[in-house]
């Protein structure tokens, strides 16, 4: 049981998440108790769809013919606390998929409905003095009322991030802004020489009318206050207070050069809270792209599932998704786009601290259900992701959908609130759509500010060679709307290895590595010369869980990452990003799991960002070659046995391979 003790006055937060029993069932009388079920004692964060899926490297996995379990299941946890009055409780949930019933002692303390954003409940008037009895019935069946309806991933189910509880006195700042901090700090003008603030402070009183000060503090990296503001007015009930602040000389949020960060403290009465804050402006122009800070940002990257693990399946710890951002930060990425659905808040957090530019959307995706209930969710879902994020300064966009593949009223009516919706909460970013599956200039494409595409020429349909003419195409025919590429990629197995390599069914169980380094080879080199895509997002930064799949080296998994699942195997393709996106040097060769070869005569390649390579076969000096398009090559003739390539750039850079070649491999 945990025990929980607070003080007078000012906010508290506690983590929840050790001693929690689970079930994965229904069991109506859980609410009240274990009902003598096979209960398990586990952790959160927890997903009941951990081992549900086969994942590389997770010998518990086992693939169900159903694909994985939807349903309900339920969570108990005993808290003992000793309520103090003139304070009041809330229990935090930062996600559970899709829908959640809470109960506080055999009451209901409230329901949620969607699986990625944080919601709170207040609980006060159902706690007790001493022990109290906290269980969530979590369900992810899919129903016709929330999103998303379809898509190619899995939705785990569970409490599957962290619970915690909040304690705050009569007056504080708003907790029920949709889960949000109840803060919004916009730059109304920003110069060199000055940056023009305001604060919308929402400020809620369970109490008594009382007057309330509201007071913000903006400090430095360093912790130096910068800004101060403050104002005093009487609160009944709910109130949204705006004060408008000034700091001289604003140091610039960046992206990648110089992510400075900011931080608000936000105080009303004895109750705080913290918000980050990064300057900057962000526009979008239909020649240049991205505009941050009155310059052109190219924005080159990766599309990011939500964070996962083979055997955890979402419920990742903080470090892990550390380890995932810095991992997409090693490969020179300048953008992320959070597909598709709210990410954890480190997620966030991490972006804004490390200075990509994101955006991040609702999980408005493949379709639409007719009627209000549905729209009326993706609108709540919307607010939730706008309401909890506005004041990161990493997300210049927020998404409305992806790939709603059929041109449908509903489908248009939800996209169009969607876009009211995100416009009405935030004038300040625009919006934008990521697109398939219909003609170009569907309806569909057109409610957001901006279109992007998911484009895979090379590997669904097409040649790569196509993607060039296409995009100018489409820049000719639209030249007053900003175009980005929202996906592009294509399979790649480290496990299925040849040189050169064809290109393969997509649905076939052969996705060589070579031939997903080869695609990107060929787009890249056409979007790099193209800046009036605003965006050249990657499909995908590492391998994913889908069960529908069954494709590549294994079913149920999308293997167009860059990475493995498991995060061991960094694959050619994120080396040939690496040559051309980082600062930092580096050389590869490429193709070094193709161990058994089958030709004696073989052309090496190794992706660097250098001016020139020198390599050895054997120990032997081969003439050093120049890099062009960061590739250098030479044509090598490999001895039976045993082969040592190496590979060496400047003073410190070295890759080695070992490859075998045989005759009896050609048969």
């Amino acid at each position: 049981m945990a025990a929980v003790s607070f003080g007078a006055g000012a906010r508290t937060v506690t983590p929840l998440n050790n001693d929690w029993r689970f079930v994965r069932q229904d069991i109506p009388a859980a609410k009240d108790g274990e009902a003598g079920a096979q209960w398990q004692s586990i952790s959160l964060p927890h997903t009941f769809n951990a081992h549900d899926v086969r994942s590389l490297n997770d010998p518990q996995a086992a693939p169900s013919p159903n694909g994985y379990y939807r349903g309900p299941a339920w969570y108990r946890h005993a808290l003992d606390i000793q309520p103090k009055a003139g304070q009041h409780y809330y229990l935090q949930f930062d996600g559970a998929a899709l829908i959640a019933d809470v109960y506080v002692n055999g009451q209901l303390a409230g329901h949620h409905e969607g699986g990625y954003a944080g919601f709170r409940f207040d609980v006060t008037s159902l706690l007790k003095p001493g022990s109290n009895a906290i269980a969530v019935r979590v369900d992810n069946t899919k129903v016709p009322q929330i999103a998303p309806l379809n898509g190619d991933f899995n939705v785990y189910g569970g409490l599957y991030r962290g619970v915690s509880l909040i304690a705050v006195p009569d007056v504080h700042i708003d907790l029920k802004d949709h889960g949000g901090p109840g803060v919004y700090i916009t730059a109304k003008s920003l110069t060199d020489a000055r940056a023009d603030l305001t604060a919308r402070v929402l400020v809620a009183n369970d109490g008594k009318a009382a007057s309330a000060t509201v007071r913000v503090k903006v400090t430095d990296a360093e912790g130096k206050t910068v800004a101060t503001a403050q104002r005093s007015q009487t609160v009944a009930g709910n109130a949204s207070v705006e004060l408008p602040l000034s700091l001289k000389k604003p140091h610039l949020w960046q992206g990648r050069a110089d992510p400075y960060l900011y931080h608000a403290e936000v105080t009303v009465g004895d109750d705080t809270v913290t918000v980050p804050l990064g300057l900057r402006t962000i526009g979008i122009d239909p020649d240049k792209g991205l505009i941050l800070n009155g310059k052109p940002y190219p924005v080159h990257g990766v599309d990011m599932q939500q964070p996962g693990r083979p055997g955890e399946g979402t419920a990742v710890s903080a470090d892990e998704i550390d380890a995932d951002m810095k991992t997409i930060a090693d490969l020179g990425a300048t953008g992320i786009r959070l597909a598709h659905m709210q990410h954890p808040q480190r997620v966030y957090d991490d972006a804004d601290a490390t200075g990509f530019v994101v955006t991040t959307e609702v999980p408005f995706v493949d379709e639409a259900s007719p009627g209000d209930a549905f729209r009326d969710n993706l609108v709540q879902q919307m607010q939730e992701l706008i309401a909890q994020n506005y004041n990161h300064p990493s997300i210049v966009m927020w998404g409305i959908g992806n790939e709603v593949r059929k041109d449908t009223p509903e489908g248009n009516a939800a996209l169009a609130a969607l876009q009211t919706t995100a416009k009405g909460m935030d004038a300040t970013r625009p919006t934008v759509y990521s697109h398939c599956c219909q003609p170009d200039d569907s309806p569909t494409a057109l409610h957001a500010d901006v279109t992007s595409y998911n484009r895979y020429f090379g590997w669904y349909s097409g040649d790569a060679k196509d993607f060039g003419a296409w995009a100018d195409g489409m820049h000719a025919k639209f030249p007053k709307r900003a175009i980005g590429v929202s996906e592009y990629g294509a399979g790649g197995s480290i496990h299925e290895q040849e040189d050169p390599a064809a290109r393969p069914p997509t649905t076939s169980f052969w996705h060589p590595e070579q031939y997903q380094a080869q695609f990107h080879e060929q787009t890249w080199n056409q979007m790099k010369t193209r800046p009036f895509l605003w965006s050249d997002f990657i499909w995908v930064a590492f391998d994913f869980p889908s069960y529908s799949r069954n494709e590549g080296d294994r079913p149920s998994v999308n293997d167009k990452g860059l990475v493995t699942e498991d995060r061991l195997v960094r694959k050619d393709a994120y080396f040939w990003y690496q040559a051309n996106w980082s600062d930092r040097l580096m050389v590869h060769i490429a193709s070094p799991r193709y161990t058994a070869r089958r030709a004696r005569e073989v052309t090496v390649r190794v992706y660097s960002n250098t001016d020139e390579v020198r390599l050895q076969l054997n120990g032997e000096n081969l003439p050093a070659q120049p890099v062009k398009d960061h590739i250098a090559s030479w044509k090598v003739s490999l001895k039976d046995g045993d082969n040592t390539i190496e590979a060496f750039a400047g003073k410190d850079l070295h890759d080695a391979v070992h490859w075998q070649y045989s005759d009896a491999l050609k048969q």
